[in-house]
């Protein structure tokens, strides 16, 4: 009987104990919300980490800053950001209220990379191999009518893509020539005999194969 009594008693004690420990530690408990600026324009700082130090519990800032998670008074709180210096905040342990608020500013931090060199080629041996056999013509003019030849530059111009001022000449154009046959029909170069004239003469002499091959064989 004695010792289930004693048994009794520490059970009791044991639960009152555990009770006292979890309301003073509900007491501790605080709402900390906020939001998370920038130093120098006072702008929010999106997906801004925070983590209560030494535990593994924290959150994550939205898209304007802003936070709000359940922490203990006296919760050492570090907010770290990408391109920012990490900043740390203690929240009171005197707070009379379960609430604590604040504005965090951080500090932008300058990372510096590295300097990246990229060679075409692996090593300085081979290229100074690939640059002995290199074989570049002694002639200005030559060099001057590879580099202009008419046939490869029109290659070029119909594969590379219109600029902003070429697109709006463009349209320009299409609105002039529309406006110029506004109310008759335009007119149709498939009807037009001595357009289909040329498109024979140039086939039979072999214009078009000319630069096919022409172009093949350059490159």
């Amino acid at each position: 009987m004695i010792r289930r009594f004693l048994l009794v008693l520490i059970v009791l004690l044991t639960s009152l104990s555990v009770v006292r420990a979890q309301n003073t530690d509900d007491t501790k408990l605080v709402q900390f919300s906020g939001v998370v600026v920038t130093s120098d324009s006072l702008q929010p700082i999106p997906f801004t980490s925070l983590m209560i130090k030494n535990t593994f519990r924290g959150t994550i800032s939205d898209y304007y800053g802003f936070f709000s998670f359940v922490a203990k008074m006296g919760d050492t709180i570090e907010f770290s950001a990408l391109g920012y210096k990490r900043a740390t905040f203690v929240i009171p342990d005197t707070l009379t209220d379960q609430r604590c608020s604040m504005i965090q500013i951080l500090k932008q931090d300058t990372i510096l990379l590295k300097e990246v060199v990229i060679f075409p080629w692996p090593t300085k041996e081979q290229f100074k191999e690939a640059f002995i056999q290199l074989h570049v013509p002694d002639d200005d003019l030559t060099r001057a009518e590879k580099n202009l030849d008419p046939d490869k530059l029109a290659f070029i111009g119909s594969t590379m893509a219109m600029d902003g001022s070429l697109n709006f000449k463009n349209y320009v154009d299409q609105q002039s020539t529309r406006l110029y046959y506004a109310g008759q029909l335009p007119p149709n170069n498939l009807l037009n005999p001595v357009a289909w004239a040329k498109f024979i003469q140039m086939w039979q002499n072999g214009a078009f194969k000319k630069k096919d091959t022409k172009y093949k064989k350059d490159n």
